[in-house]
């Protein structure tokens, strides 16, 4: 999971959509190694390529699409999704601002998912071949996108957990709490947040029906352990939450 969230007006980065360096980008600390020197950081920035926004609905790629580069979200908010064959979608993950995907590509040379924009967003396109020889030059590098890579294995991991011995508390709750933990990096508020998706998406996420999260919601809501307001929503115990995540089927 990945996942992975901005709300429209907690801005990533303000230096605007093209304009945007690393050395200015309040979220270099989550894409790139905290102790990397700022010549470093120029020589990184120097091989981001930055296009003008995605839309909500555009895609970034597509299943199939070669493999080119990874990319880290910016700004807004995007959804990656696989279609089976017979055309039935299936949502991967939830990507944050300062967060790194693309990694699908790799071993195939092609891109196994589809990724989407749920909102106004904007991306860094990091060419893979410029970033494989700046890693040789610059050992914390390779070792941070390493260490992505296995971040990113170790919450599809959790998901896969989640989605076989949780029930539908459980699954909406260890969603919320990796929400606001992801907030909190970005020192936003680990409490309050706009949820991106629609309860449609994050039922296919969860593996739940968009009537299940709704009523799961609106439990949670009236025995006070959230605040729901449409997409805004209110973490009011977490204590209560976490033991949530911990109940099995």
């Amino acid at each position: 999971m990945a996942s992975t969230i901005l709300s429209s007006n907690a801005s990533a980065c303000t230096h605007g959509f093209i304009k945007a360096s690393c050395s200015d980008c309040n979220l270099k600390g989550l894409c790139l190694p905290i102790a990397m020197d700022i010549g470093d950081i120029d020589r990184v920035d120097k091989i981001i390529q930055r296009s003008r926004p995605l839309h909500a609905g555009d895609h970034l790629y597509r299943t199939g699409d070669v493999f080119r580069s990874i990319y880290a979200v910016r700004s807004g908010s995007i959804k990656t999704y696989l279609v089976d064959e017979d055309g039935i979608e299936q949502v991967t993950g939830f990507f944050l601002p300062g967060e790194v995907l693309g990694f699908d590509g790799i071993g195939t040379h092609s891109h196994g998912c589809n990724v989407l924009a749920l909102e106004t967003s904007s991306v860094c396109e990091i060419p893979f071949e410029r970033l494989e020889e700046l890693s040789l030059q610059i050992p914390t590098l390779q070792h941070h996108m390493f260490q992505l890579m296995s971040k990113q294995i170790e919450s599809d991991h959790q998901m896969m957990l989640t989605l076989s011995k949780k029930n539908a508390e459980g699954r909406i709750a260890t969603l919320l709490l990796s929400l606001s933990r992801r907030y909190a990096r970005r020192n936003l508020s680990a409490n309050a947040m706009r949820l991106p998706m629609s309860r449609m998406d994050m039922g296919n996420f969860l593996g739940l029906t968009i009537e299940t999260v709704s009523r799961t919601l609106s439990r949670l809501h009236k025995e006070e352990v959230i605040s729901v307001d449409g997409r805004e929503i209110v973490l009011k115990n977490h204590e209560r939450l976490d033991e949530l995540c911990h109940q099995l089927q």
